[in-house]
């Protein structure tokens, strides 16, 4: 029973009648032997007897739970169709239902009351080789805000596509989620709630609990790459800057956030012929993804040769009070970077409540590049995007906010509004856009095509930190692989179908900047990809060997 109850061994009915005969499997299993194709369409007909998308993901979830391999086939055979029931925008809603849908325990659940106790709670983990932890504390889920215990959905979600992409292995992978209270009053007041019922620890208290959980990751999991993920701005980049110096540690929605955007506007440029050292970039929302995404353009500025002063002056960053300058005293010291100076924009127009807004920047500024990190659905409006399109030949557009509702722009509208100029990729999945007679795919600006990608390179070039130079390096991997490169109406990032083989280009080219940083070992780049290619877990059934697993120490295995 352990062997079919253990989700990284179980074959189900795929376990050949030798097996059945040496693990004593008789009896617990359907006589007829199947095939991993054959388990694959069953899988998928019981799928699409699911009525609604929530249940779907519920379905797949379990199907993760109970067989692998079958889960992570059965999603690379219809990877278009199930990436937004396994993440995004589905995922948001199984989130925010954590409690009420589910099943049976996944990952670790890090709790304040028990803070005196992480190193023990690390050890309780399933798995002891561990490659990948993907952790958050729930407060910031896409752009659904405190989650409490439900975010960890997230990290459950971001690691299935850490295998399913970057072909991690995920019986070494961990999801976390630090259970610091919620201040959430719909769910402290939910009887169903399953996490701690607090409001959110704030302050020295929250610090010292950070510390401590690094701390314990550090001596249990010395070499394993902790990715955080969906943590307010007030934490999000002081715990980056805190701790990317002292293990294998980043930040997806800062540093995966701005590698796939910049992956995404080179991807552009290429496209409409344009220099990336001309082009002007207006932000709506200047929160931690906002600014990460600003902070890798402006290194890709610098390095075609603008001086950081240059650099700094060709961005225009509006958030809920208005365009940033510099008489703003409510900035951090993130933001402040790219305050524009107050004198020169003293005469602009100020519609938007007193203050400089959104269509008063693009009214006053030839912007080429337009994006959208609000959540603040349909920000974007006709008016908008066509002054924008009046002014620039190709106006890139990229409306990425997360789920599909909060996005600042429907891509039909864009194509529309624009007659079909705009460049557009989105944070949630769209459909093609029909203009004239052709279809417009519209690519998903999604961290997939950076995170696994990212974890492969790390995994298989044994590198011991994580810089924005790795990270900038698969941006231009991606951006190489764009098939908008060859076909204009194709979209501006790789088919989900291609981004696994994608995914092993910018791992090397991940690897390479590890090494020439001297954060890895010194290889050939021969022996770097034929790394790469073998670190790439794929879902295929092996023999089973007992040896390895803890758990299954009791199974008597009958010779």
């Amino acid at each position: 029973m352990s062997l079919v109850t253990t989700p990284t061994l179980n074959k189900g009915t795929a376990f050949t009648y030798d097996e059945r005969t040496r693990f004593d499997l008789h009896g617990l299993l359907p006589l007829h032997v199947e095939t991993l194709d054959d388990q694959v369409n069953r899988a998928y007909q019981a799928y699409l007897r699911k009525q609604d998308d929530l249940e779907r993901h519920i379905y797949l979830r379990q199907l993760q739970d109970t067989n692998e391999v079958l889960f992570y086939r059965l999603v690379l055979d219809h990877i278009d169709e199930m990436m937004p029931i396994v993440y995004t925008p589905t995922v948001a809603q199984g989130c925010q239902l954590f409690s009420k849908i589910y099943r049976r325990p996944r990952g670790l659940f890090i709790s304040y009351p028990l803070r005196d106790r992480i190193p023990e709670l690390l050890r309780s983990r399933p798995n002891r080789e561990v490659d990948v932890v993907v952790v958050t504390d729930g407060e910031r889920i896409l752009g659904i805000g405190d989650q409490g215990v439900g975010g960890l959905g997230i990290p459950i979600g971001k690691l299935a596509l850490y295998t399913l992409i970057g072909g991690i292995d995920p019986a070494r992978t961990l999801p976390i989620v630090l259970d610091v209270g919620t201040n959430n009053q719909e769910l402290l007041n939910d009887p169903e709630y399953l996490g701690w019922r607090h409001e959110r620890i704030t302050g020295k208290d929250y610090d010292e609990f950070i510390d401590q959980f690094v701390e314990a990751v550090k001596d249990e999991l010395p070499n394993t790459c902790l990715q955080w993920e969906d943590f307010a701005t007030p934490h999000a980049r002081p715990i980056l800057q805190h701790y990317r110096d002292e293990l294998l540690t980043f930040n997806d929605d800062i540093q995966g956030t701005a590698a796939v955007a910049l992956g995404v506007v080179l991807s552009a440029l290429r496209v409409s012929g344009g220099s990336l050292k001309d082009q002007k970039f207006v932000f709506l929302g200047a929160g931690s993804a906002s600014i990460g995404v600003a902070d890798y353009l402006r290194q890709a500025l610098v390095v075609e040769g603008l001086s950081e002063e240059q650099a700094r002056s060709q961005f225009w960053i509006v958030d809920k009070d208005g365009l940033l300058h510099s008489k703003r005293a409510d900035l951090s010291a993130e933001q402040q970077v790219y305050a524009q100076n107050a004198e020169s924009v003293a005469d602009w127009p100020k519609t938007f409540n007193g203050t400089i807004g959104l269509a008063d920047v693009i009214g006053k500024v030839d912007a080429n590049v337009l994006l959208g990190f609000s959540t603040v659905g349909g920000a974007f409006t006709e008016a908008i995007v066509r002054e924008m399109a009046r002014k620039v030949a190709r106006p890139i557009i990229l409306p990425l906010s997360n789920p599909t509702s909060k996005a600042e722009a429907k891509p039909d509208d864009l194509i529309r509004w624009t007659d079909g100029k705009a460049l557009v990729a989105t944070g949630s999945p769209f459909p093609p856009v029909k203009h004239g007679e052709s279809d417009i795919f519209i690519a998903q600006c999604n961290n997939v095509y950076i995170f696994p990608a990212v974890g492969l390179g790390l995994v298989a070039s044994g590198a011991t930190r994580v810089t924005d130079g790795m990270l900038l390096a698969a941006a231009h991997a991606l951006a190489e692989n764009s098939p908008a490169l060859k076909n204009p109406t194709a979209p501006l990032l790789p088919v989900l179908t291609d981004v696994r083989k994608v995914a092993v280009e910018m791992a090397v080219a991940v690897g390479v900047a590890a090494q020439n940083e001297g954060l890895a070992p010194k290889t050939n780049l021969a022996a770097l990809r034929s790394n790469v290619i073998s670190c790439q877990w794929s879902p295929e059934y092996s023999d089973v060997d007992l040896s390895d697993v803890d758990l299954l120490e009791e199974v008597e295995v009958t010779q």
